[in-house]
């Protein structure tokens, strides 16, 4: 019965660090490596997506094209913010999306706090693609309207450091970029 009990507690602990090493992921930027959590359960789709985008290297040199002090990052224009490909376009950075269809919303209670990932999108709710954001600070009035898919567990001082943009929009000239975005 021992050896039974045993085998159980192993097998689970294997399985639950093999998850979550699955989704583990590693943001390289400018200063630094940042760990982020992905919550496959409670933002499947969201999360499938990112980890697929980043497999492709879709992300890698995409530009931070909207940043606002004391609120987000926000980054992740596969078509028009990436900085390695013919199509960059820095004033269009923020329209774009991947060749994929656009996903519906997994609005979840986890709030928006500092390091939270969010799927960005435009009015439709419907409509997150592959552009996402930060927090830099709590910002309650996102949650429930965003689907939150990750969070930041280790570097959010590299984050932090992310070049901030002007205005209200935050628009950000010579902007930080993502220098890869594997999985662990």
């Amino acid at each position: 019965m021992i050896k039974k009990i045993f085998f159980v507690f192993v097998f689970i602990f294997f399985f639950n660090y093999s998850y979550a090493e699955n989704n583990i992921m590693i943001l390289k930027l400018k200063d630094g490596d940042v760990l982020i959590e992905l919550f496959s359960d409670i933002a499947p789709n969201h999360v499938e997506r990112f980890k697929k985008l980043a497999n492709e290297k879709k992300y890698d040199g995409v530009v931070f094209h909207r940043v606002i002090d004391g609120f987000m990052a926000q980054t992740g224009d596969v078509k028009f913010g990436n900085s390695n490909l013919p199509s960059y376009d820095l004033k269009r950075a923020g329209t774009g999306g991947s060749e994929y269809p656009d996903l519906k919303a997994e609005f979840s209670n986890l709030p928006h706090e500092k390091g939270t990932l969010s799927m960005a999108r435009s009015s439709n709710p419907n409509s997150a693609n592959s552009q996402f954001f930060i927090c830099f600070e709590k910002a309650a009035h996102l949650d429930r309207q965003y689907t939150v898919f990750g969070k930041v567990i280790e570097g959010m001082e590299f984050v932090d450091s992310i070049k901030r943009g002007q205005g209200s929009n935050g628009e950000v000239t010579d902007p930080d970029k993502i220098i890869s975005l594997t999985s662990k």
